[in-house]
């Protein structure tokens, strides 16, 4: 079974704007455009009864659409960096979401992420890169962000042992926000008309 985790997509426009920050930093391995996402709870090799139930539970969620966006960039492991990212600014819908599905994986017995949640969006991995290049590069990209986007639904991606990351696979998606926009049947019942 491919490894599963629960993400958001990256809208066309920010994924532009991301990708304009490729380059110009030797010993960097840079991830497809299409593979960026915003990683909300890794799930990880789980049997498909498991997942099954994972998806079933996820189906329940009923939260709003909210307005998100990009803002920020850094690095992880700052003695030795491995990996650039751009971040997201902060959210409060954005972390009850995640907490919502880290609520719903324990509750079917995976246990509790052990990293605390930190979202971004993967832009690089990092092989022999020396610190100052790293700091140089992203002292000359700090300043970047992008417009807000409406994050509209969440997706259960998959991924196979690759080198970099990805491919992605979409392998369900979540609507947020369905249930408030869903019309009652009494407002959207046509009303007979009268005769005299």
């Amino acid at each position: 079974m491919p490894r599963l985790f629960t993400a958001l997509e990256i809208p066309r426009d920010a994924t532009m704007s991301l990708s304009l920050l490729r380059g110009g930093l030797p010993g960097a391995r840079w991830i497809d455009v299409e593979n960026y996402h915003i990683t909300l709870r890794f799930i990880g090799d789980i049997d498909a009864p498991t997942a099954d139930e994972l998806i079933s539970a996820f189906d329940r969620i009923d939260r709003p659409s909210f307005p998100l966006s990009l803002s920020g960039m850094g690095s992880f492991g700052s003695k030795k960096p491995h990996s650039i990212w751009a971040g997201v600014s902060p959210s409060a819908e954005l972390k009850a979401l995640q907490a919502e599905i880290e609520r719903i994986c324990q509750r079917l017995g995976l246990g509790p992420d052990p990293r605390r949640f930190s979202p971004h969006v993967s832009l690089a991995r990092l092989r022999n890169a020396r610190v100052g290049d790293v700091v140089e590069y992203l002292g000359a990209r700090g300043n970047f962000r992008t417009l807000p986007f409406t994050v509209g639904r969440f997706v259960v991606m998959s991924s196979r042992d690759s080198v970099g990351g990805g491919p992605y696979v979409v392998e369900e998606a979540y609507p947020l926000g369905w249930r408030n926009s869903v019309p009652s049947l009494e407002t959207s019942a046509v009303q007979p008309s009268r005769s005299s």
